[in-house]
Protein backbone atom coordinates (compact mmCIF):
# COMPACT_ATOMS: atom_id res chain seq x y z
CA UNK A 1 0.00 0.00 0.00
CA UNK A 2 1.53 3.32 -1.00
CA UNK A 3 1.36 6.65 0.71
CA UNK A 4 -1.16 7.85 -1.85
CA UNK A 5 -3.81 5.61 -0.29
CA UNK A 6 -4.44 8.26 2.37
CA UNK A 7 -5.61 11.52 0.89
CA UNK A 8 -4.58 14.39 3.17
CA UNK A 9 -6.96 17.13 4.16
CA UNK A 10 -6.34 20.63 2.81
CA UNK A 11 -3.15 22.02 4.29
CA UNK A 12 -1.79 18.58 5.23
CA UNK A 13 1.39 17.16 3.74
CA UNK A 14 1.49 13.68 2.28
CA UNK A 15 3.53 11.38 4.55
CA UNK A 16 4.42 7.71 4.79
CA UNK A 17 2.35 5.61 7.23
CA UNK A 18 5.31 5.27 9.61
CA UNK A 19 6.02 9.01 9.60
CA UNK A 20 2.32 9.79 10.08
CA UNK A 21 2.20 7.41 13.06
CA UNK A 22 5.39 8.82 14.59
CA UNK A 23 4.34 12.45 14.17
CA UNK A 24 1.06 11.72 15.90
CA UNK A 25 2.42 9.30 18.48
CA UNK A 26 5.59 11.16 19.54
CA UNK A 27 3.87 14.22 21.11
CA UNK A 28 1.16 11.95 22.52
CA UNK A 29 3.75 9.66 24.10
CA UNK A 30 5.55 12.70 25.48
CA UNK A 31 2.26 13.99 26.91
CA UNK A 32 1.46 10.68 28.62
CA UNK A 33 5.05 10.42 29.84
CA UNK A 34 4.60 13.86 31.34
CA UNK A 35 1.54 12.57 33.23
CA UNK A 36 3.64 9.67 34.48
CA UNK A 37 6.29 12.14 35.56
CA UNK A 38 3.69 14.02 37.64
CA UNK A 39 2.85 10.82 39.52
CA UNK A 40 6.53 9.89 39.68
CA UNK A 41 7.36 13.24 41.26
CA UNK A 42 4.54 12.89 43.80
CA UNK A 43 5.80 9.48 44.90
CA UNK A 44 9.46 10.48 44.88
CA UNK A 45 8.86 13.70 46.80
CA UNK A 46 6.65 12.13 49.48
CA UNK A 47 9.29 9.42 49.94
CA UNK A 48 11.60 12.19 51.18
CA UNK A 49 9.22 13.42 53.89
CA UNK A 50 10.93 11.01 56.29
CA UNK A 51 12.64 7.63 56.56
CA UNK A 52 9.39 5.72 57.15
CA UNK A 53 8.28 4.09 53.84
CA UNK A 54 4.62 4.57 54.83
CA UNK A 55 4.38 7.80 52.81
CA UNK A 56 4.89 6.00 49.49
CA UNK A 57 2.14 3.49 50.33
CA UNK A 58 -0.22 6.26 51.43
CA UNK A 59 0.28 8.23 48.22
CA UNK A 60 -0.13 5.07 46.15
CA UNK A 61 -3.32 3.95 47.89
CA UNK A 62 -4.78 7.45 47.81
CA UNK A 63 -3.91 7.89 44.16
CA UNK A 64 -5.57 4.63 43.22
CA UNK A 65 -8.63 5.34 45.38
CA UNK A 66 -9.21 8.56 43.46
CA UNK A 67 -8.16 7.11 40.09
CA UNK A 68 -10.75 4.30 40.17
CA UNK A 69 -13.88 6.52 40.03
CA UNK A 70 -12.15 9.13 37.88
CA UNK A 71 -11.05 6.46 35.39
CA UNK A 72 -14.69 5.52 34.73
CA UNK A 73 -15.28 9.06 33.53
CA UNK A 74 -12.05 8.95 31.54
CA UNK A 75 -13.21 5.77 29.81
CA UNK A 76 -16.37 7.53 28.71
CA UNK A 77 -14.52 10.64 27.52
CA UNK A 78 -11.95 8.64 25.56
CA UNK A 79 -14.46 8.11 22.75
CA UNK A 80 -14.44 11.85 22.02
CA UNK A 81 -11.25 10.96 20.15
CA UNK A 82 -13.18 8.38 18.10
CA UNK A 83 -15.98 10.72 17.01
CA UNK A 84 -13.66 13.65 16.31
CA UNK A 85 -11.20 11.50 14.33
CA UNK A 86 -13.92 9.84 12.27
CA UNK A 87 -15.42 13.22 11.38
CA UNK A 88 -11.92 14.42 10.48
CA UNK A 89 -11.54 11.49 8.09
CA UNK A 90 -15.04 12.15 6.75
CA UNK A 91 -14.01 15.76 5.97
CA UNK A 92 -16.56 17.15 8.45
CA UNK A 93 -14.20 18.30 11.26
CA UNK A 94 -16.57 21.10 12.26
CA UNK A 95 -18.79 18.44 13.86
CA UNK A 96 -16.07 17.43 16.31
CA UNK A 97 -16.37 20.32 18.80
CA UNK A 98 -19.93 19.30 19.66
CA UNK A 99 -18.54 16.10 21.18
CA UNK A 100 -15.94 18.04 23.15
CA UNK A 101 -18.67 20.23 24.68
CA UNK A 102 -20.80 17.17 25.37
CA UNK A 103 -17.84 15.71 27.24
CA UNK A 104 -17.52 18.86 29.34
CA UNK A 105 -21.16 18.73 30.38
CA UNK A 106 -20.89 15.03 31.17
CA UNK A 107 -17.81 15.85 33.29
CA UNK A 108 -19.77 18.30 35.44
CA UNK A 109 -22.63 15.86 35.99
CA UNK A 110 -20.32 12.93 36.74
CA UNK A 111 -18.30 15.03 39.20
CA UNK A 112 -21.41 16.03 41.18
CA UNK A 113 -23.13 12.64 41.10
CA UNK A 114 -20.13 10.32 41.58
CA UNK A 115 -16.82 11.93 42.54
CA UNK A 116 -17.98 14.23 45.34
CA UNK A 117 -20.04 11.51 47.13
CA UNK A 118 -17.17 9.03 46.85
CA UNK A 119 -14.82 11.59 48.36
CA UNK A 120 -17.16 12.13 51.30
CA UNK A 121 -17.48 8.39 51.92
CA UNK A 122 -13.79 7.52 51.49
CA UNK A 123 -12.68 7.60 55.19
CA UNK A 124 -15.49 5.21 56.05
CA UNK A 125 -14.59 2.95 53.12
CA UNK A 126 -10.99 2.74 54.30
CA UNK A 127 -12.12 1.92 57.85
CA UNK A 128 -14.50 -0.83 56.71
CA UNK A 129 -11.93 -2.37 54.37
CA UNK A 130 -9.13 -2.47 56.93
CA UNK A 131 -7.83 -6.06 57.22
CA UNK A 132 -8.25 -7.97 60.48
CA UNK A 133 -5.59 -9.88 62.34
CA UNK A 134 -3.02 -7.08 62.33
CA UNK A 135 -0.67 -6.65 65.26
CA UNK A 136 -1.14 -3.45 67.31
CA UNK A 137 1.91 -1.95 65.62
CA UNK A 138 0.65 -2.88 62.13
CA UNK A 139 -2.84 -1.57 62.97
CA UNK A 140 -1.52 1.82 64.11
CA UNK A 141 0.65 2.07 60.99
CA UNK A 142 -2.25 1.07 58.75
CA UNK A 143 -4.63 3.62 60.31
CA UNK A 144 -2.05 6.39 59.82
CA UNK A 145 -1.47 5.33 56.21
CA UNK A 146 -5.22 5.22 55.54
CA UNK A 147 -5.73 8.71 56.96
CA UNK A 148 -3.05 10.15 54.70
CA UNK A 149 -4.33 8.16 51.72
CA UNK A 150 -7.92 9.34 52.24
CA UNK A 151 -6.81 12.97 52.49
CA UNK A 152 -4.76 12.67 49.28
CA UNK A 153 -7.64 11.03 47.41
CA UNK A 154 -10.26 13.52 48.63
CA UNK A 155 -8.33 16.47 47.21
CA UNK A 156 -8.16 14.79 43.80
CA UNK A 157 -11.83 13.74 43.89
CA UNK A 158 -13.17 17.14 44.96
CA UNK A 159 -11.20 18.74 42.11
CA UNK A 160 -11.95 15.84 39.76
CA UNK A 161 -14.06 17.96 37.40
CA UNK A 162 -10.82 19.66 36.35
CA UNK A 163 -9.20 16.31 35.50
CA UNK A 164 -12.27 15.20 33.55
CA UNK A 165 -12.52 18.38 31.51
CA UNK A 166 -8.79 18.31 30.82
CA UNK A 167 -9.20 14.76 29.53
CA UNK A 168 -12.13 15.69 27.29
CA UNK A 169 -10.41 18.66 25.66
CA UNK A 170 -7.24 16.61 25.20
CA UNK A 171 -9.19 13.87 23.42
CA UNK A 172 -10.56 16.49 21.00
CA UNK A 173 -7.04 17.51 19.99
CA UNK A 174 -5.93 13.89 19.71
CA UNK A 175 -8.86 13.23 17.39
CA UNK A 176 -7.93 16.28 15.32
CA UNK A 177 -4.35 14.94 15.06
CA UNK A 178 -3.06 17.99 16.97
CA UNK A 179 -1.31 16.33 19.94
CA UNK A 180 1.29 19.08 20.34
CA UNK A 181 -1.36 21.24 22.01
CA UNK A 182 -1.83 18.58 24.68
CA UNK A 183 1.93 18.14 25.03
CA UNK A 184 2.38 21.84 25.80
CA UNK A 185 -0.44 21.60 28.34
CA UNK A 186 0.96 18.67 30.28
CA UNK A 187 4.48 20.10 30.31
CA UNK A 188 3.06 23.28 31.80
CA UNK A 189 1.05 21.21 34.26
CA UNK A 190 4.12 19.27 35.37
CA UNK A 191 6.19 22.37 35.96
CA UNK A 192 3.35 23.81 38.02
CA UNK A 193 3.00 20.56 39.93
CA UNK A 194 6.71 20.51 40.78
CA UNK A 195 6.64 24.06 42.13
CA UNK A 196 3.54 23.63 44.29
CA UNK A 197 4.56 20.14 45.42
CA UNK A 198 7.73 21.59 46.89
CA UNK A 199 5.80 24.33 48.66
CA UNK A 200 2.99 22.21 50.07
CA UNK A 201 4.68 18.86 50.78
CA UNK A 202 7.65 20.22 52.74
CA UNK A 203 6.52 23.71 53.74
CA UNK A 204 9.18 25.46 55.83
CA UNK A 205 11.09 22.20 56.41
CA UNK A 206 13.52 21.46 53.58
CA UNK A 207 14.06 17.75 52.86
CA UNK A 208 17.42 16.03 53.35
CA UNK A 209 20.22 17.32 51.13
CA UNK A 210 20.71 15.63 47.76
CA UNK A 211 24.20 17.08 47.13
CA UNK A 212 22.88 18.43 43.83
CA UNK A 213 23.38 22.20 44.08
CA UNK A 214 20.39 23.30 41.99
CA UNK A 215 17.96 20.95 43.78
CA UNK A 216 19.21 21.78 47.28
CA UNK A 217 19.12 25.48 46.40
CA UNK A 218 15.52 25.20 45.22
CA UNK A 219 14.47 23.35 48.39
CA UNK A 220 16.15 25.97 50.56
CA UNK A 221 14.51 28.82 48.65
CA UNK A 222 11.12 27.12 48.87
CA UNK A 223 11.48 26.54 52.62
CA UNK A 224 12.39 30.19 53.19
CA UNK A 225 9.38 31.32 51.12
CA UNK A 226 7.06 29.07 53.15
CA UNK A 227 8.44 30.43 56.41
CA UNK A 228 7.81 33.98 55.19
CA UNK A 229 4.28 33.19 53.97
CA UNK A 230 3.45 30.89 56.93
CA UNK A 231 2.74 27.92 54.62
CA UNK A 232 2.71 24.76 56.76
CA UNK A 233 4.12 21.35 55.89
CA UNK A 234 1.20 19.35 54.42
CA UNK A 235 2.96 16.11 53.53
CA UNK A 236 1.03 13.67 51.35
CA UNK A 237 -2.00 16.00 51.20
CA UNK A 238 0.25 18.75 49.86
CA UNK A 239 1.24 16.48 46.97
CA UNK A 240 -2.43 16.15 46.00
CA UNK A 241 -2.94 19.94 46.12
CA UNK A 242 0.09 20.44 43.89
CA UNK A 243 -1.24 17.86 41.44
CA UNK A 244 -4.67 19.52 41.37
CA UNK A 245 -3.15 22.93 40.59
CA UNK A 246 -0.96 21.38 37.90
CA UNK A 247 -4.02 19.69 36.37
CA UNK A 248 -5.82 23.05 36.28
CA UNK A 249 -3.00 24.46 34.15
CA UNK A 250 -3.14 21.33 32.00
CA UNK A 251 -6.84 21.98 31.34
CA UNK A 252 -6.64 25.71 30.71
CA UNK A 253 -3.96 25.64 27.99
CA UNK A 254 -5.86 23.47 25.46
CA UNK A 255 -9.15 25.11 26.42
CA UNK A 256 -7.73 28.52 25.46
CA UNK A 257 -6.65 27.09 22.10
CA UNK A 258 -10.03 25.41 21.63
CA UNK A 259 -11.80 28.75 22.19
CA UNK A 260 -9.29 30.82 20.21
CA UNK A 261 -10.52 32.95 17.29
CA UNK A 262 -8.80 30.68 14.73
CA UNK A 263 -10.51 27.52 15.98
CA UNK A 264 -13.83 29.33 16.38
CA UNK A 265 -13.61 30.49 12.78
CA UNK A 266 -12.49 27.22 11.17
CA UNK A 267 -14.15 24.60 13.41
CA UNK A 268 -17.02 26.58 14.99
CA UNK A 269 -15.86 25.56 18.46
CA UNK A 270 -18.09 28.07 20.27
CA UNK A 271 -21.26 27.24 18.35
CA UNK A 272 -22.02 24.00 20.22
CA UNK A 273 -21.48 25.10 23.83
CA UNK A 274 -25.06 24.48 24.94
CA UNK A 275 -25.86 21.01 26.36
CA UNK A 276 -26.78 18.67 23.50
CA UNK A 277 -28.64 15.54 24.55
CA UNK A 278 -27.97 13.98 21.16
CA UNK A 279 -24.20 14.31 21.36
CA UNK A 280 -24.11 13.26 25.00
CA UNK A 281 -26.16 10.18 24.11
CA UNK A 282 -23.70 9.39 21.31
CA UNK A 283 -20.80 9.50 23.77
CA UNK A 284 -22.65 7.36 26.29
CA UNK A 285 -23.84 4.90 23.62
CA UNK A 286 -20.31 4.14 22.46
CA UNK A 287 -18.41 5.11 25.60
CA UNK A 288 -20.22 3.26 28.38
CA UNK A 289 -18.54 -0.10 27.66
CA UNK A 290 -15.12 1.59 27.65
CA UNK A 291 -16.01 3.44 30.85
CA UNK A 292 -17.13 0.22 32.48
CA UNK A 293 -14.01 -1.56 31.21
CA UNK A 294 -11.59 1.06 32.54
CA UNK A 295 -13.43 1.50 35.83
CA UNK A 296 -13.81 -2.22 36.41
CA UNK A 297 -10.16 -2.89 35.61
CA UNK A 298 -9.07 -0.16 38.00
CA UNK A 299 -11.29 -1.62 40.74
CA UNK A 300 -9.67 -5.01 40.22
CA UNK A 301 -6.20 -3.45 40.29
CA UNK A 302 -7.23 -1.60 43.46
CA UNK A 303 -8.22 -4.90 45.09
CA UNK A 304 -4.93 -6.32 43.89
CA UNK A 305 -2.72 -3.49 45.19
CA UNK A 306 -4.56 -2.40 48.35
CA UNK A 307 -5.95 -5.68 49.68
CA UNK A 308 -4.08 -8.58 48.11
CA UNK A 309 -0.54 -7.14 48.12
CA UNK A 310 -1.38 -5.00 51.16
CA UNK A 311 -2.70 -8.10 52.95
CA UNK A 312 0.91 -8.85 53.92
CA UNK A 313 1.55 -5.49 55.57
CA UNK A 314 2.38 -1.84 54.81
CA UNK A 315 5.94 -2.62 53.67
CA UNK A 316 4.66 -5.07 51.05
CA UNK A 317 2.24 -2.33 50.00
CA UNK A 318 5.02 0.26 49.68
CA UNK A 319 7.19 -2.14 47.66
CA UNK A 320 4.19 -2.91 45.46
CA UNK A 321 3.65 0.77 44.74
CA UNK A 322 7.30 1.20 43.87
CA UNK A 323 7.00 -1.57 41.26
CA UNK A 324 3.67 -0.14 40.11
CA UNK A 325 5.25 3.26 39.54
CA UNK A 326 7.92 1.74 37.31
CA UNK A 327 5.21 -0.23 35.54
CA UNK A 328 3.63 3.12 34.73
CA UNK A 329 6.88 4.17 33.06
CA UNK A 330 6.20 1.49 30.46
CA UNK A 331 2.43 1.72 30.61
CA UNK A 332 1.71 5.43 30.20
CA UNK A 333 3.94 6.13 27.17
CA UNK A 334 2.33 3.08 25.56
CA UNK A 335 -1.04 4.65 26.33
CA UNK A 336 0.22 7.58 24.26
CA UNK A 337 0.92 5.26 21.34
CA UNK A 338 -2.52 3.66 21.69
CA UNK A 339 -4.20 7.07 21.66
CA UNK A 340 -2.45 7.69 18.34
CA UNK A 341 -3.63 4.27 17.12
CA UNK A 342 -7.20 5.07 18.08
CA UNK A 343 -7.06 8.46 16.33
CA UNK A 344 -5.57 6.98 13.15
CA UNK A 345 -8.04 4.08 13.05
CA UNK A 346 -10.89 6.53 13.60
CA UNK A 347 -9.71 8.74 10.75
CA UNK A 348 -9.33 5.76 8.39
CA UNK A 349 -12.78 4.46 9.34
CA UNK A 350 -14.22 7.92 8.67
CA UNK A 351 -12.63 7.64 5.20
CA UNK A 352 -14.36 4.24 4.80
CA UNK A 353 -10.95 2.52 4.61
CA UNK A 354 -10.84 -0.34 7.16
CA UNK A 355 -7.92 -1.85 5.23
CA UNK A 356 -5.80 1.20 6.06
CA UNK A 357 -7.06 1.11 9.64
CA UNK A 358 -5.78 -2.46 9.97
CA UNK A 359 -2.37 -1.52 8.56
CA UNK A 360 -2.04 1.41 10.96
CA UNK A 361 -3.04 -0.84 13.84
CA UNK A 362 -0.27 -3.38 13.22
CA UNK A 363 2.22 -0.56 12.84
CA UNK A 364 1.16 0.74 16.23
CA UNK A 365 1.36 -2.74 17.75
CA UNK A 366 4.98 -3.04 16.65
CA UNK A 367 5.85 0.31 18.26
CA UNK A 368 4.08 -0.54 21.52
CA UNK A 369 5.50 -4.03 21.86
CA UNK A 370 9.02 -2.90 20.97
CA UNK A 371 9.00 -0.17 23.62
CA UNK A 372 7.51 -2.34 26.34
CA UNK A 373 9.96 -5.19 25.69
CA UNK A 374 12.86 -2.78 26.15
CA UNK A 375 11.31 -1.66 29.45
CA UNK A 376 10.91 -5.29 30.52
CA UNK A 377 14.61 -5.99 30.00
CA UNK A 378 15.55 -2.88 31.99
CA UNK A 379 13.20 -3.87 34.83
CA UNK A 380 15.00 -7.19 35.21
CA UNK A 381 18.58 -5.94 34.81
CA UNK A 382 18.24 -2.87 37.06
CA UNK A 383 15.52 -4.08 39.44
CA UNK A 384 17.40 -3.27 42.67
CA UNK A 385 18.54 0.15 41.48
CA UNK A 386 15.04 1.05 40.33
CA UNK A 387 13.53 -0.03 43.64
CA UNK A 388 16.08 1.92 45.69
CA UNK A 389 15.09 5.21 43.99
CA UNK A 390 11.97 5.40 46.19
CA UNK A 391 13.65 4.39 49.45
CA UNK A 392 14.76 7.21 51.72
CA UNK A 393 18.51 6.93 52.54
CA UNK A 394 17.66 7.13 56.25
CA UNK A 395 15.37 4.07 56.17
CA UNK A 396 16.36 1.36 58.64
CA UNK A 397 18.62 -1.27 57.07
CA UNK A 398 16.22 -4.17 57.76
CA UNK A 399 13.31 -2.29 56.17
CA UNK A 400 15.48 -1.28 53.23
CA UNK A 401 16.56 -4.88 52.60
CA UNK A 402 12.94 -6.08 52.68
CA UNK A 403 11.78 -3.36 50.28
CA UNK A 404 14.62 -4.15 47.88
CA UNK A 405 13.87 -7.88 47.91
CA UNK A 406 10.13 -7.41 47.39
CA UNK A 407 10.46 -4.66 44.80
CA UNK A 408 12.93 -6.73 42.78
CA UNK A 409 10.56 -9.71 42.68
CA UNK A 410 7.65 -7.51 41.65
CA UNK A 411 9.64 -5.90 38.83
CA UNK A 412 10.48 -9.33 37.42
CA UNK A 413 6.75 -10.12 37.40
CA UNK A 414 6.07 -6.79 35.63
CA UNK A 415 8.74 -7.58 33.03
CA UNK A 416 7.11 -10.95 32.30
CA UNK A 417 3.95 -9.42 30.84
CA UNK A 418 5.33 -6.39 28.97
CA UNK A 419 5.15 -8.05 25.52
CA UNK A 420 1.53 -9.12 26.01
CA UNK A 421 0.47 -5.79 27.54
CA UNK A 422 1.65 -3.98 24.41
CA UNK A 423 -0.55 -6.24 22.26
CA UNK A 424 -3.60 -5.96 24.51
CA UNK A 425 -3.45 -2.17 24.83
CA UNK A 426 -2.83 -1.53 21.12
CA UNK A 427 -5.60 -3.79 19.82
CA UNK A 428 -8.08 -2.55 22.41
CA UNK A 429 -7.37 1.04 21.27
CA UNK A 430 -7.81 0.07 17.62
CA UNK A 431 -11.17 -1.52 18.37
CA UNK A 432 -12.23 1.58 20.30
CA UNK A 433 -11.20 3.83 17.41
CA UNK A 434 -13.52 1.84 15.15
CA UNK A 435 -16.36 1.99 17.69
CA UNK A 436 -16.13 -1.66 18.81
CA UNK A 437 -16.31 -1.21 22.59
CA UNK A 438 -18.87 -3.67 23.97
CA UNK A 439 -17.11 -6.99 23.41
CA UNK A 440 -13.70 -5.76 24.67
CA UNK A 441 -15.40 -4.29 27.72
CA UNK A 442 -17.17 -7.56 28.57
CA UNK A 443 -14.01 -9.61 28.00
CA UNK A 444 -12.02 -7.32 30.28
CA UNK A 445 -14.61 -7.55 33.05
CA UNK A 446 -14.76 -11.36 32.95
CA UNK A 447 -11.00 -11.86 32.83
CA UNK A 448 -10.13 -9.23 35.44
CA UNK A 449 -12.55 -10.58 38.05
CA UNK A 450 -11.74 -14.22 37.47
CA UNK A 451 -7.96 -13.90 37.16
CA UNK A 452 -6.83 -10.74 39.01
CA UNK A 453 -9.35 -10.90 41.84
CA UNK A 454 -10.22 -14.60 41.97
CA UNK A 455 -6.78 -15.89 41.01
CA UNK A 456 -5.02 -13.35 43.23
CA UNK A 457 -7.00 -14.29 46.34
CA UNK A 458 -6.56 -17.98 45.54
CA UNK A 459 -2.78 -17.57 45.57
CA UNK A 460 -2.93 -15.47 48.76
CA UNK A 461 -4.64 -18.26 50.69
CA UNK A 462 -3.63 -21.42 48.81
CA UNK A 463 0.03 -20.51 48.26
CA UNK A 464 0.86 -18.36 51.31
CA UNK A 465 4.59 -19.05 50.97
CA UNK A 466 4.57 -16.84 47.85
CA UNK A 467 3.31 -13.99 50.02
CA UNK A 468 2.62 -10.81 48.02
CA UNK A 469 4.33 -12.24 44.93
CA UNK A 470 1.29 -14.51 44.41
CA UNK A 471 -1.08 -11.71 43.33
CA UNK A 472 1.59 -10.39 40.93
CA UNK A 473 1.72 -13.81 39.26
CA UNK A 474 -2.07 -13.74 38.84
CA UNK A 475 -1.85 -10.24 37.32
CA UNK A 476 0.72 -11.47 34.81
CA UNK A 477 -1.57 -14.33 33.75
CA UNK A 478 -4.44 -11.85 33.31
CA UNK A 479 -2.43 -9.68 30.89
CA UNK A 480 -1.46 -12.71 28.79
CA UNK A 481 -5.09 -13.89 28.53
CA UNK A 482 -6.34 -10.37 27.76
CA UNK A 483 -3.85 -10.05 24.90
CA UNK A 484 -5.14 -13.31 23.43
CA UNK A 485 -8.77 -12.17 23.73
CA UNK A 486 -8.12 -8.82 22.01
CA UNK A 487 -6.16 -10.51 19.23
CA UNK A 488 -9.02 -12.94 18.59
CA UNK A 489 -11.58 -10.10 18.48
CA UNK A 490 -9.52 -7.95 16.14
CA UNK A 491 -8.90 -10.84 13.77
CA UNK A 492 -12.66 -11.55 13.57
CA UNK A 493 -13.01 -8.12 11.83
CA UNK A 494 -16.43 -7.29 13.24
CA UNK A 495 -15.08 -3.78 13.77
CA UNK A 496 -14.75 -3.25 10.00
CA UNK A 497 -18.56 -3.24 9.66
CA UNK A 498 -19.27 -0.52 12.24
CA UNK A 499 -20.39 2.87 10.90
CA UNK A 500 -20.61 5.46 13.68
CA UNK A 501 -21.18 8.40 11.35
CA UNK A 502 -24.28 6.87 9.83
CA UNK A 503 -25.71 5.61 13.12
CA UNK A 504 -24.91 8.71 15.16
CA UNK A 505 -24.93 11.42 12.48
CA UNK A 506 -26.60 13.25 10.87
CA UNK A 507 -29.96 14.25 12.27
CA UNK A 508 -32.13 17.37 12.16
CA UNK A 509 -30.37 20.29 10.52
CA UNK A 510 -27.27 18.18 9.79
CA UNK A 511 -29.40 15.71 7.85
CA UNK A 512 -30.99 18.47 5.80
CA UNK A 513 -27.59 20.00 5.13
CA UNK A 514 -26.15 16.68 3.97
CA UNK A 515 -29.16 16.07 1.70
Amino acid sequence: MTTTDVHPLPGERQRSPLMEMLLLAAPTVAAMSSFTLMQFLDKLMVSRIGPDPIYVGAQGNGGLSSWVPISVGFGLLNVINTFVAQNLGNKTPERGPAYCWAGMWISVVYWLVVLVPVGLALPMIYALARPSGLTPEQLAETILRDQMAASYAQVLLYTGVISLMAKGVAQFFYGMHRPVVVLCAVVGGNITNLVFNTLFIYGPVAPARTDVAIIDGWFALSAEFCRTMSIPQMGVTGAAIGTAIGTLVEMLIPLVVFLSPAYRRVYQTIAHWKPSVRHMKDLVRIGWPAALMFGNEMICWAVFMVYQVGHFGPKHSSAGWIAHQWMAVSFMPTVGITIAISAMVGKCMGMRRPDLAEQRTWLGVKLSVGYMCVCGVLFVVFREQLTSVFIDPKTAEADRALLLALGSKFLIAVAAFQFFDGIAMSLSAALRGAGDTRWPGLATIILSWTVIVGGGWALVFLAPTLESLGPWIAASVYIVLLAGAMLWRFQRKHWTRIDLLTSGEPRGEDQAAKA
